[in-house]
């Protein structure tokens, strides 16, 4: 059931990575990498929730975000998209 709180949560971390090289010519070098990891809260199955009136209404728009999002990032990673 859900509590009287909201029982969803987010995380993202993001790790920055660079590296200084010198090369013989005494031309300096950087390379950066950066890493996201992201945890999004998931999903409820409504009839599990317990949920009712409003407290349903803004479940089924976070499922579809949720959804909608999951999507995008889809079509993000497949390589055969064109963007």
């Amino acid at each position: 059931l859900m509590n009287a709180g909201s029982s969803r949560s987010h995380s993202i971390f993001s790790i920055v990575i660079e590296c200084c090289s010198v090369d013989s010519d005494k031309n300096e070098h950087i390379r950066v990498g950066k890493l996201s990891l992201v945890d999004l809260a998931g999903s409820e199955r409504q009839s599990k929730t317990g949920a009712s009136g409003d407290r349903l209404k803004e479940a089924t728009k976070i499922n579809l975000s949720l959804s909608a999002l999951g999507n995008c990032i889809s079509a993000l990673v497949d390589g055969k998209s064109n963007h």
